[in-house]
């Protein structure tokens, strides 16, 4: 059965996440793994000092998981399987282990944190287990709902080595299981970056999913990640697919890289999915 991983740490806008990962879970008929990372919190006096014992904060961890699981299986009226698992430890360190073994459909992430520097350390959090993690990664913008369900699927692509580096199988897997229609989106600005190669790689990508029957829309802007969110919110795209390595989304969180443009202030789920 697909498994569907979403880390929390209980607060709105992970519990938001929480929710869309329950709404995506029901709508194919995946299973969902709860998963909260605790640390155990020290004041650096003279001394380092526990301020809260192992056994406090692992009982609090597991205390807010079932909760949260009761919350699910009620709203769901238990059609959705919960599963939820308490770690102590480094939040994507754990979530990589968990993957390895769950082999997971997705691991759905809230893209801000909770605090004043939420951008900074649960974005830092995000970019790792973007940068780390070889599944799917979902970010979902605070506040975004499931809605109606995943029926138009956005895929970025720049028409470079699209046999070596498209994930066509996973690609046809994700239009398939949501039974979504498949955007690709190119954009240039004044042709800057149409080279002799592209309409043979544009015709190359045609080939290769072909048997989804992609729309194709060349979009003008001279921002790609401006261009894509622009496109993304006018035409009501539910999901839109990036590739980390080709799109920048592994950029420092402090400067102003694609990263932030594209996961941080997208109002649209991106997902992430290596070559």
């Amino acid at each position: 059965m697909k498994t569907i991983i979403v880390p929390t740490d209980f607060s709105p806008v992970s519990i938001n996440a929480v929710n869309f990962a329950v709404n995506m879970a029901e709508g194919i008929e995946a299973s969902l793994l709860l998963l909260n990372v605790y640390n155990i919190p020290v004041s650096y006096s003279e001394v380092p000092i526990m301020l809260v014992s192992v056994d406090e904060m692992k009982k609090s961890s597991e205390d807010q998981l079932a909760e949260l699981k009761k919350n699910v299986i009620h709203v769901t009226s238990g059609k959705v399987k919960v599963y939820t698992e308490s770690r102590m430890g480094n939040t994507v360190d754990e979530l990589e282990e968990l993957c390895k073994h769950i082999q997971p459909f997705a691991v759905v992430m809230g893209a801000k944190g909770k605090t004043s520097i939420e951008k900074v350390v649960f974005g830092s959090t995000t970019l790792t287990a973007i940068r780390h993690l070889t599944w799917p990664v979902i970010c979902v913008p605070p506040g975004k709902e499931y809605g109606k369900g995943i029926k138009k699927i956005g895929f970025a692509c720049d028409f470079k080595q699209v046999v070596e580096t498209t994930p066509v199988q996973f690609i046809r897997q994700i239009v398939k299981e949501f039974n979504a229609e498949l955007h690709i989106l190119n954009v240039d600005y004044k042709e800057k970056h149409f080279r002799p190669e592209t309409p043979e790689q544009s015709f190359l990508l045609h080939n290769l999913l072909e048997d989804v029957k992609p729309f194709y829309h060349f979009i003008n802007n001279p921002d790609i990640e401006d261009g894509i969110n622009e496109f993304a919110e006018s035409n009501n795209l539910d999901l839109v697919i990036a590739i980390p390595k080709k799109h920048n989304l592994l950029g420092g969180i402090f400067k102003p890289s694609s990263t932030k443009q594209l996961v941080f202030q997208s109002h649209i789920p991106v997902m992430c999915v290596h070559e």
